[in-house]
């Protein structure tokens, strides 16, 4: 098996964000008056956020969504202090553009979110290409945007390994025929990342640096 790009999700994966996004939903919901447990929010985490609002409070009309979108992007931004990149997260990518492999962060957040991630994750020089939320329509678990950070890396579902931390990265990439592996590090266990699709799981970027011979070489690990 010959790998010649790695898709990266960010948020939950190479940045620790998932639990910021968490709380910015949690507040939005309870501001409009309709609060939803954070367990439930957590496990909706990681796909398109249309799928994320009907799923957690029904069916809304457009402006109580726009508004809800709005607060969660408000309350996100005020807590950017907060991101941080996992441990050895740019080392992971770096060690991956030495070898010649193409890195592309195939991720869905809007433009300002995603230039906050790349701030703290500060490993420009080893990322090829970039995806945002300008790409696709529907983000996952649809695999729109699996599909364009292989058009950006100019490779084969074949040549490619998607990284992500949650069941809807997992599903977007058997869509796309791309094979995934899945970390720990976005508060998902191992048996759901495992039945969602992934071949293999880490605890986290390091574990996964720590283990990059095997998981390039396609051997399984969990």
């Amino acid at each position: 098996m010959t790998i010649s790009a790695v898709l990266f999700d960010v948020d939950g994966t190479l940045v620790d964000s998932n639990f910021l996004h968490v709380d910015a939903w949690s507040r939005a919901f309870a501001e409009l008056g309709a609060p939803v447990d954070s367990w439930r929010i957590h496990r909706s985490i990681g796909q398109d956020s249309a799928r994320l609002l009907e799923s957690l409070v029904g069916d809304r009309d457009e402006e109580w969504t726009s508004r809800a979108k709005d607060l969660h992007s408000r309350y996100y931004r005020e807590q950017a202090g907060r991101l941080r990149a996992f441990d050895r997260a740019a080392d992971l990518l770096s060690e991956l553009s030495s070898r010649g492999i193409r890195v592309v962060l195939a991720t869905s957040a809007p433009e300002d979110e995603l230039k906050l991630l790349m701030d703290v994750l500060d490993a420009g020089d080893a990322i090829h290409a970039t995806t945002d939320a300008d790409d696709v329509a529907t983000a996952k678990p649809e695999p729109g945007i699996v599909e364009v950070a292989l058009e950006r890396a100019d490779a084969a579902p074949s040549d490619a390994l998607f990284i992500g931390d949650s069941v809807w990265d997992m599903m977007a990439a058997a869509r796309a025929h791309v094979r995934a592996a899945g970390v720990l590090s976005g508060g998902v266990g191992p048996s759901e990342l495992l039945e969602a699709g992934a071949v293999s799981v880490f605890d986290d970027p390091a574990d996964l640096l720590g283990r990059i011979d095997g998981v390039l070489s396609g051997r399984r690990s969990a």
